[in-house]
């Protein structure tokens, strides 16, 4: 898996956890998906985030999400 399908499918699950914590253990982990929601929308116009960069040092290769 590329490292570009790897941040899409990170960021899917972590708004996914987000919204299932919240339901059903407590409201205020909605500042989750906001702080998820956040990074994506930075990481799009400046280029820099934190989990690629995680990733890239566990081994995932770069690439692009559709070729």
């Amino acid at each position: 898996m590329s490292l570009d399908r790897s941040i899409l499918a990170f960021a899917g699950f972590m708004v996914l956890l987000s919204v299932v914590l919240t339901v059903y253990v407590h409201p205020l982990f909605i500042w989750l998906t906001v702080f998820v929601g956040a990074n994506m929308m930075q990481s799009a116009f400046t280029g820099f985030c934190p989990a690629a960069m995680i990733l890239k040092k566990i081994g995932v290769k770069p690439g692009t999400a559709f070729e």
